[in-house]
């Protein structure tokens, strides 16, 4: 990671295929979204170093650099660094995409996207509980109505700041939803089963059984899978979504995912969504780079 430390800011070095324009497209896709805003070019995000909240605002200067300011109080050398390295993996900053470039600009479904798209980056979800969490939440319900239930899970249990005159959210902790029964969620609209599964993860990650690091540390992405999907609530696209927005594995690919189908129908031109047969005839061309095909396939359908 290549960054200087300013004390009231920080610059990140960016690679040069990368466009913070298209970042904050996808990350302004939905007016719904609590745990990060887009105002204009600039992203807020309030993070949590140790037991301090820091509000991270970010944007790109004239020179092509990334400057992350942090305007709600002083901060320490460390917080900044924290802040760094978040947004470095966030945004999969640390990426070479040169193969996959050069791979997609020989995919017919690809080729089109990279052209319009170039410079976008997998933007990850760093925290494996909110991760997981907002996986189970969003299984076989509309986009909106998922919104809405992270919306209120947020506003009940997480912890927020203020400045000036608007409210930046922390994503709910796994200690506090683990002390919850499943009648605390299901008075805020979470299914009796989906409210089982959200505090059996939180409580295996409040225990520690549960933890990213571990799972990091594990041989391959096929171990990481199996111990997912041993998970009570992980199915086959849970896992693989937590695999390439969290752990950033990728060759992980949510084969049935909605919205890969429709992005590939949309490519196509065809009248029927693909089958998964015809799914995994596709993939074999993105090989070790499912993930950002996936990404760039989502990326398809905003505008």
């Amino acid at each position: 990671m290549n960054w200087t430390d300013y004390t009231n800011y920080v610059e990140l070095v960016p690679p040069a295929d990368f466009d913070l324009k298209e970042c904050l497209v996808f990350l302004g896709r939905s007016e719904q979204e609590i745990l990060h805003r887009v105002d204009g070019s600039y992203l807020y995000k309030l993070i949590q170093v140790d037991s301090e909240k820091l509000l991270l605002r970010l944007g790109a200067t004239t020179e092509g650099l990334l400057r992350i300011e942090l305007p709600h109080g002083s901060t320490t050398a460390i917080q900044r660094n924290y802040a760094a390295d978040y947004i470095w993996n966030m945004l999969d900053l640390g990426r070479n995409l040169k193969p996959f470039y050069m791979m997609a600009e020989h995919d017919p479904i690809l080729c089109t996207l990279i052209s319009k798209y170039y410079g976008l980056r997998l933007i990850g979800i760093p925290d494996l509980f909110e991760a997981l969490t907002w996986a189970i939440t969003g299984q076989q319900i509309l986009l909106s109505f998922a919104y809405t239930l992270k919306k209120r899970l947020v506003e009940t249990y997480g912890e927020s700041i203020r400045h000036e005159g608007k409210e930046y959210w922390l994503y709910s902790s796994c200690e506090r939803i683990a002390a919850l029964e499943t009648a605390d969620l299901k008075a805020l609209q979470f299914t009796n089963q989906k409210a089982d599964y959200i505090i059996g993860i939180a409580r295996a990650m409040a225990s520690g059984d549960l933890d990213k690091d571990k799972l990091l540390r594990m041989q391959d992405s096929v171990e990481m899978r199996n111990a997912l999907l041993n998970l009570r609530g992980i199915g086959a696209w849970t896992a693989d979504y937590v695999l390439m927005k969290c752990l950033k594995v990728m060759s992980a690919i949510p084969m049935a995912d909605v919205g890969l189908h429709n992005a590939l129908k949309l490519q196509l031109g065809w009248e029927r969504k693909p089958t998964l047969e015809e799914i995994a005839t596709f993939k074999k061309g993105w090989t070790d780079w499912e993930a950002y095909a996936t990404f760039y396939l989502w990326r398809s359908l905003y505008k």
